[in-house]
């Protein structure tokens, strides 16, 4: 069988701040994991009911509320901690990155699986990699599923993520940076945030157009973000 046939991918545009959420997962099994899930929880379980998919597992790719849920800019946003109450699953976090989603949306450390660069999870029949890329904030992490980037906030297809933020970190970014850059040029980047004339793009196709992944080297780098 192959992979192409088996993927469930779903890239949903959701809330004010042009947020993606996505669905990754298995079609033979059914079994789907929700990355970022946050904005309108009702809507994404609807749609897991209408597709007949079962909610496997919750992806996290990092703890800033547009993306999980809770308190920010005075607003309430919906998020993990809303699924824990309707369909309880595990939500996977990255192992420096667990603290800031307990923190930020409420749900208890029980309810958060660690995990470390190079873990894998099985969805039904799909394996998804959890890549490690710091930078945005100091647990930010990717999920890659063979030719597939699900990159949160660390690339998007013109730019990259804030490093201005508490917990952000230029230099690590520049390393993630060059890490996803090693990524076979048929890889299908998907971004955290639509902020672009398109929603996707290959890693080729980004590689040519983003000049955050054009820098060489780290004292270019500095100059280049003006630090």
């Amino acid at each position: 069988m192959q992979l192409s046939d088996e993927l469930i991918i779903e890239q949903i545009q959701i809330g004010p701040m042009l947020n993606f959420t996505y669905i990754v997962g298995s079609k033979s099994t059914r079994e789907v994991a929700l990355v970022d899930p946050a904005w309108d929880i009702d809507a994404l379980l609807s749609h897991l009911d209408e597709k007949e998919y079962v909610l496997n597992s919750v992806l996290v790719t990092h703890y800033h509320p547009d993306h999980v849920g809770g308190a920010m800019r005075g607003e309430g946003i919906e998020g993990v901690a809303q699924i824990m109450e309707k369909r309880p699953v595990k939500v996977y976090a990255n192992r420096l990155e667990a603290q800031g989603v307990q923190k930020v949306t409420g749900i208890s450390d029980s309810d958060i699986k660690k995990v470390d660069s190079g873990d894998t999870l099985d969805v039904g029949l799909i394996e998804i990699e959890f890549l490690h890329t710091p930078g945005h904030t100091p647990g930010s992490q990717c999920f890659r599923v063979k030719n597939t980037l699900v990159s949160g906030d660390t690339l998007f297809i013109d730019g990259c993520g804030r490093v201005d933020l508490p917990g952000s970190d230029s230099e690590e970014m520049f390393h993630s940076l060059q890490k996803l850059k090693g990524l076979p040029d048929d890889t299908l980047l998907l971004p955290g945030h639509n902020y672009s004339h398109v929603p996707n793009a290959t890693m080729g196709e980004t590689k040519k157009a983003n000049a955050y992944l054009n820098v060489k080297d780290l004292p270019t780098w500095k100059q280049f973000m003006g630090s």
